[in-house]
Parts: structure tokens; sequence; C-alpha cells
């Protein structure tokens, strides 16, 4: 995806950092982020200098390369401490004052990912939940700079996904400086409204139509933010009673056309979910192909076969020489198909919920699918394998 130098803003406040705005309180999705507004600013991200305090953009006088930008959720992490540990490597590995950009209800991340690409960054580093992870890498897919994620938030799925270190982001920061580069692929899902309004967004994880988005969309924020990925429990079992199957059509490329009552349509980058769930276990982050599940259970048993298959299948059996041989026998069922290509077109009768990495986006008529493989290059550790991945 071609970048854009995007739009350059200054607050009001710029010159006062007393002034400068403070989170209203307010929980809304995307990744409960508070709105860092108040009266006479605008709401939209900024970079701030090493102190946090508002500097105007874009940084006229330029520094040479190579530099790093941090761009990082305020609410999520202590954007102090980051700071000062990302300007700390990048002085010892030779590098210049890095930029850094805080994000908003109002601009998750794109759009500084994308200022931060205007002003020649060598490397970008990323620090927040899943949301800001996902916003961040949809403007950096196709540029060729590698993104670094610093483990933070409640979820960070990708992170899990690659087995990267979670709870030590100075071996994270270093890889900027210091580490290898891969290349991961990325899915973009373009979403068709009930009033024809078209949209796209990119995911790097996995995306889903029905009972899955709805479930995101019936998580208290309030629990989510006190609990984590706990709170989907209390989502999952509102939805649940709820939910109805509902008629749509379907096509991998490549394979024929589908037409199935289902709960969700699952479409998937990665394959781990939270508390080790495994949604996919064969999907594959580099191997140019994205994975589809299809959700279709139709009695209260059903849901049991499908809790059976993400819990207890892949989750347990699958590691394992014998229970592999278990599956192998076993009678299939159909509450859970799973398929594989290069992305999926998906029609349904009327509006469903819509969800993207965990973030809800609204509702959608059709959505489709497709893979840009190894669109996005990140930065690892140095020797870390992505081999099982």
């Amino acid at each position: 995806m071609a970048t854009d130098p995007g739009t350059t803003h200054r607050s009001d406040d710029a010159h006062d950092p007393a002034a400068a705005a403070e989170p209203d309180g307010v929980i809304r999705e995307p990744d409960d982020i508070a709105p860092d507004t108040q009266d006479g600013e605008t709401g939209e991200a900024r970079r701030v200098d090493r102190t946090g305090s508002p500097e105007p953009m874009p940084d006229v006088e330029g520094r040479p390369a190579p530099k790093a930008a941090l761009v990082y959720n305020p609410i999520k992490v202590d954007g102090d401490e980051l700071r000062e540990q990302v300007a700390q490597l990048a002085k010892d590995a030779g590098w210049s004052e890095p930029l850094f950009y805080e994000t908003t209800v109002d601009d998750l991340g794109d759009d500084v990912a994308r200022q931060a690409l205007a002003e020649g960054v060598t490397a970008v580093l990323v620090a927040g939940g899943d949301g800001t992870v996902r916003a961040v890498s949809e403007a950096m897919t196709g540029s060729s700079v590698p993104l670094t994620i610093v483990p933070s938030g409640t979820g960070n799925l990708l992170a899990r996904n690659l087995r990267l270190p979670l709870t030590d982001p100075a071996a994270m920061i270093a890889a900027t400086f210091d580490g290898d580069t891969v290349a991961i692929d990325v899915g973009l899902a373009q979403l068709r409204r009930a009033d024809g309004q078209v949209d796209e967004h990119a995911f790097v994880v996995m995306g889903g139509m029905g009972l899955d988005a709805a479930m995101i969309a019936n998580t208290n924020s309030d629990l989510k933010k006190k609990v984590g990925w706990v709170a989907y429990v209390d989502g999952a079992a509102r939805s649940i009673a709820q939910a109805k199957p509902f008629p749509v059509v379907y096509q991998v490329p490549g394979h024929r056309i589908h037409r199935a009552d289902v709960q969700s349509v699952l479409f998937a980058n990665c394959g781990s979910l939270q508390a080790g769930l495994e949604l996919i276990p064969e999907a594959s982050i580099t191997d140019g192909e994205l994975d589809v599940a299809i959700l279709q259970p139709r009695t209260a048993f059903g849901w049991l076969l499908v809790w059976r298959r993400l819990a207890w299948d892949n989750s347990v059996l699958r590691k394992f020489r014998a229970g592999r041989k278990i599956l192998a026998v076993r009678t299939a069922d159909n509450s859970v198909r799973y398929s594989r290509g290069k992305g999926i077109d998906l029609a349904a009768e009327e509006a469903h919920p819509v969800q993207l990495d965990g973030d809800e986006f609204g509702e959608a008529t059709r959505i489709a699918v497709r893979v840009v493989a190894g669109g996005l290059t990140l930065s690892i550790p140095r020797g870390h394998s992505l081999d099982a991945v």
C-alpha cells in the first residue's frame, strides 16, 4: 500500500506544555483509547519531544539518517520511560535523536506513521494495544521501512503469534538498531456498507463477520480496561445467548462458491488467540495465504463441538503425536470448516458486525479480503526464528 505524506498539524497550545490535552475519561472502541482532547484542541495525534511536551510538526531543520520514530499510545504505555529508552538506545547505536508521536482516539497511529515516513525515518517503533499496532501496520504496508512492535496493552496478539519477548521491551527496542528483519503478510479487507459506501482497512492477525464481531461489540469497555482479554468472556456470553445463524455466500479463490448458514466467518493471518487457544493451528504469517474458518454450529451441542475443536483438539491434542493420531481417526463434524487461499469474497443478505484485529468496524453486507504477501517488514531480535509461525 503506497504511503502519502499526510497532513501536518499544530495545536493552538503547542507552545504551552501545561495546556496539553488530558484524557477525558471516555473509553470507546477501537482499542479503548481515551480521547486526548479538551476545549480548543482537535484531538489529532501530534509529535512530542523527548520530555513529552508538544512540538511543531514537521521537523523543519531535519535530522540526518539514520533516525527512528516511535508511535505510542499514552494510555497504554509509560511514555516518559519509553521515550527515554528509545532515545538512549538510538544514541548508543549512533543514530539521530528519534521522533516521537502520541496517538489519540481520533488518530490510532496510521496518520502519524505516514508523517514519520514522510520525514524519511529509517525505522518505526509502535507501542500500544492491538488497535495501535494494526493502524500503524496499515500505514506502513508496502513501505519497506522496518516496524518494531514493543509489546504492551492487553492483547498484542501479533507479538504473541510471532513469539516475540512480551515482557522485555528493551530487547525489542534494541532490535530496531541491531536486529534482523523479516517480511510478513498483511490482510486487506474491503467493506461494503448497507448504504453502498466502501472502505478498506488492513489487519495483521485476523478479522471476521458475525458472532465474533458482535462479541467484541458487546464487551464492556470498562471491564476490558480492568481485566484485559477476560472481559471477552462476558461479551461472548451475552452474544451467544442472542446469536442466530445467518445466510452467506462465500468463495475462496480457486475454490467453488459456497452458500451456508453461519454464526461467524473468520479470515486469519495468524492462528493463535488469547489464553493459549488455537483457532487455526496451521496458519502461517509468511506463506502468502489467509486461513478461513467458518463457524456454523446449529445447536447447543454444536457449540460444544466448536469449543472442543478450539480448546482441546487444536490447542492440546495437535501438539502431541498420539493426539494427532486420535484426530486422524475421529469422525469429522461440520461445526467448524476450514479453507485456505489468497483471500475470501463474502456476502450476506443483511448487514452484520465486522471486526479486524479485535476492533469493531461497524456493519457490512459484503467483504472482499485479500492478502499482501510480505507486505510488512518487521524488526525482530537477532537470531529469533519464525520457522514455527
